[in-house]
Parts: C-alpha cells; structure tokens; sequence
C-alpha cells in the first residue's frame, strides 16, 4: 500500500540519504512543473500524482513506472473547474477515481477480491481513459490491430519513442 511518509521519516528510517532526498525533490517538481505545463495546454489541471523512483544500473536516479498516467495522477478539466468549484461540485476529472470508486462501494480492495466489472462499466472507464490519452497528447487514439500481441506493441511503442 502507499504510505504518506514525511521527508523526516524518509531520511530517519533511512530509506535514502539527505543529499539523495534532495535529488528525488529536485526531480520530482521540474517533472510536475513540465507536465502541468503540457496539461494545461491541453485544458486540463494536473492536481497531483506519485512518482516511483529508484537507481538504475548506472546508479542514477530514474522514474522507475507510469509518469502522469491517469493510475498515477488526478486530472481536472480546466475550462469547468471554476464553476464546479463556485457551487461547490467535484471538478470534472479524468482519472481512475471512477474505477476505484466503483470497486470500494462493492468490497475492500486490499482484502476481499474484486467483483467482476460490467461490460458497460468497463467501456465508460475504457472511454474515460481515451479521453485523457487525447487530451494530454493532442492526439487521436488509436486502436491497435485485432491480434497483435501486447508485447509486440509495447516493444514498437518503445523503439519509436526512443529512436
């Protein structure tokens, strides 16, 4: 589970070095910065998100899972978030609160397993998911071929993404 941990306790129990605590800080707001920057180019608010960090075989810090995903960051949109706030409703989102709320009104998560999820539920979360991916990247989404394996489309994603 995710604990909220302070950056006293961090370097008390010795999870990393105060000097090394300082990069992890250092990293993880000019990543904010930048990815609220593209947000809200795209009319979106980046609220907030968790970073996963780690070493990599050089021994650098690096990001080491999803970077602003929807599994990682809340996301409001920009244009209604004023008048949502003036009446005192939720903002509008794009994030996976949908899902996980939908899941704890049936059964806790970290104990009982999840029920099986209604096609219709899963095509609303799916559309929810599109959206978000359309209106961070600017881009129409699209569908992968029938019959490609996930692997073969990560490892394509990967060498366009880096090459």
């Amino acid at each position: 589970h995710d604990e909220s941990i302070s950056k006293r306790q961090i370097v008390e129990r010795g999870l990393v070095e105060a000097a090394t605590w300082e990069q992890i800080e250092e990293i993880a707001f000019a990543v904010f910065a930048r990815g609220q920057q593209l947000a809200a180019e795209q009319g979106l608010i980046l609220v907030d998100t968790k970073y996963e960090m780690g070493r990599n075989s050089r021994g650098q810090i690096a990001i080491a899972d999803e970077i602003h995903t929807p599994d990682s960051s809340r996301y409001w949109i920009q244009a209604t978030y004023q008048e949502r706030h003036a009446r005192g409703d939720e903002p509008e989102s794009l994030d996976k609160e949908f899902l996980r709320l939908w899941v704890t009104r049936r059964c806790d998560p970290y104990s009982d397993p999840i029920p099986d999820i209604p096609a219709d539920t899963l095509a609303d979360f799916s559309a929810r998911y599109i959206r978000l991916y359309e209106q961070v990247t600017g881009q129409a989404f699209q569908a992968p071929a029938p019959g490609q394996s996930i692997r073969a489309r990560v490892k394509g994603n990967l060498r366009r993404a880096i090459l």
